[in-house]
């Protein structure tokens, strides 16, 4: 199985674009790049989406082959295609990753995040992709990290329990 995004960073944005990707972020865009050997530079996709979309997905160039596996499934000329390879397709970019683990936002990237130099961006690990926010832009949508989304549940809740409303639970709950 393959290693998955996890955690939250905050990575501050250079001048020029520049920001480094966190280094448990890199070790799995490198594992996910089947072209990628020691002292070479790992590709992934940034996906930039939707006008309305305030965040960049990124992805694996292994899980992009199964994301562009899935729209070559799709009978052709489809609304759902159609809309699936603009996202996909023509709303995103590769990227690599420098000698120094970062990598270079391209200006309409950073203008579409609204993020400006010097200012710190967020990395969401999101399983097998990871986000970039502009931090302000995730706190509107989600609260700040102190806050508690569910506070209706009780302080013991154990967040397994939502595994039995899932098509397919771990094994053991």
């Amino acid at each position: 199985m393959a290693r998955r995004f996890r955690s939250t960073y905050h990575q501050k944005v250079d001048g020029k674009g520049r920001v480094s990707v966190p280094a448990s972020f890199r070790r799995v865009i490198e594992e996910g790049d089947p072209e990628w050997s020691a002292g070479q530079r790992p590709n992934f996709i940034i996906v930039f989406g939707l006008k309305f979309q305030k965040r960049l997905d990124c992805f694996t160039m292994t899980a992009m082959e199964a994301i562009d596996a899935s729209i070559d499934a799709m009978p052709p000329g489809t609304p759902a295609r159609k809309k699936l390879e603009r996202v996909y397709h023509a709303h995103s970019i590769e990227a690599q990753i420098d000698e120094d683990g970062r990598i270079i936002l391209p200006q309409h990237l950073r203008d579409k995040l609204q993020l400006v130099p010097d200012e710190k961006a967020r990395f969401v690990g999101s399983n097998d992709h990871f986000q970039v926010w502009k931090n302000a832009t995730y706190e509107d949508i989600y609260g700040a990290d102190d806050e508690d989304e569910d506070e209706d549940l009780a302080p013991d809740f154990d967040m397994r329990a939502l595994f039995s409303t899932a098509s397919n639970p771990p094994e053991g709950l």
